[in-house]
């Protein structure tokens, strides 16, 4: 039986790896590290990274809490007990540079008892500008993750992430898409415990280098004050997600989280222009074409 103390263990150690990968990917930046304890248990390493050569702001989040289940939160997930113990590594990284994307990724392990526990997590993708050919290398490169584990696992979690990352009332999907999962259990995957952590920890070692070929390709790309002006835009769509949709962050607030660390994922700028309208044919236009479910990538 894999404990909780080892998740934790390895999630912190994948922690540090990630944030390694990003400083030397960057080449200037390093991140800020704030440990902090929650009120109600356990704590946190929250690490931000502001002002670089090409990450603008970014978080590199890891917790590990426990204590008592608001009464909101046991009526969301269905269930009768009092203590929980939740884990996890979550990242956002908003670039500088319009044609490097946005990326989020979370991996997560949630208590209560031996009987009920769990896994989620997943990553997906934000480009301000939807290039075709990127959008497949992150979708194949996420493919190979879940294929080494389960045959299913991508199909099934590419059609949940894009279910998930859809603002509703804008009636457009956040990037395009990824992988997301939640509640994973042997019963749900015919895999073990240990196997699911193996999966988890797989998809968050997965992270560092497909950011980086991403990022190596698009970094020293020239780009206008109107594409500046349309990534702010974009930013604006990232941030009305994160504040009304996601779950992480409602989870956050009604367990008394550490409000910086969970509004880490808010980018420094982001803008909102009235009624704005893509002309024909544009860039951006052709990407708000893509932001669309069941997308086949592959």
């Amino acid at each position: 039986m894999v404990l909780k103390e080892k998740i934790a263990e390895e999630y912190q150690r994948i922690q540090d790896e990630i944030c390694q990968a990003l400083e030397a990917l960057d080449g200037g930046a390093k991140f800020e590290e704030e440990i902090w304890e929650r009120e109600g248990g356990g704590g946190g390493r929250t690490r931000i990274i502001q002002n670089g050569n090409i990450l603008e702001k970014g978080g590199v989040n890891f917790s590990a809490v426990h204590g008592k289940l608001p009464e909101a939160i046991k009526k969301a997930f269905g269930v009768d007990c009092d203590d929980f113990f939740a884990t996890g590594v979550s990242i956002v990284i908003h670039p500088n540079n319009p044609h490097v994307p946005i990326i989020h990724m979370n991996i997560r392990y949630f208590e209560l008892n031996e009987e009920k526990r769990w896994f989620g997590g997943g990553i997906d993708l934000t480009p301000h500008y939807v290039v075709e050919e990127d959008a497949r290398y992150f979708h194949q490169t996420l493919k190979g993750v879940c294929d080494k584990h389960q045959a299913h696992f991508y199909e099934e979690f590419k059609a949940w992430a894009d279910n998930y990352f859809f603002i509703k009332h804008r009636e457009e999907t956040r990037g395009i898409g990824g992988v997301f999962y939640d509640k994973l259990t042997p019963e749900k995957t015919g895999l073990t415990y240990e196997e699911i952590f193996e999966f988890s920890c797989d998809l968050g070692r997965s992270f560092a280098p497909m950011y980086a070929n991403l990022v190596n390709k698009n970094r020293d790309k020239n780009f206008s004050a109107e594409e500046k002006d349309w990534q702010l835009l974009r930013r604006g769509r990232y941030v009305e997600f994160n504040l009304v949709y996601d779950s992480g962050t409602r989870f956050g607030l009604e367990t008394n989280g550490r409000i910086e660390s969970i509004l880490m994922s808010l980018p420094a700028q982001a803008n909102w222009f009235y009624n704005f309208t893509a002309k024909p044919d544009s860039a951006e236009a052709k990407t708000l074409a893509l932001l669309k479910k069941g997308i086949n990538w592959i």
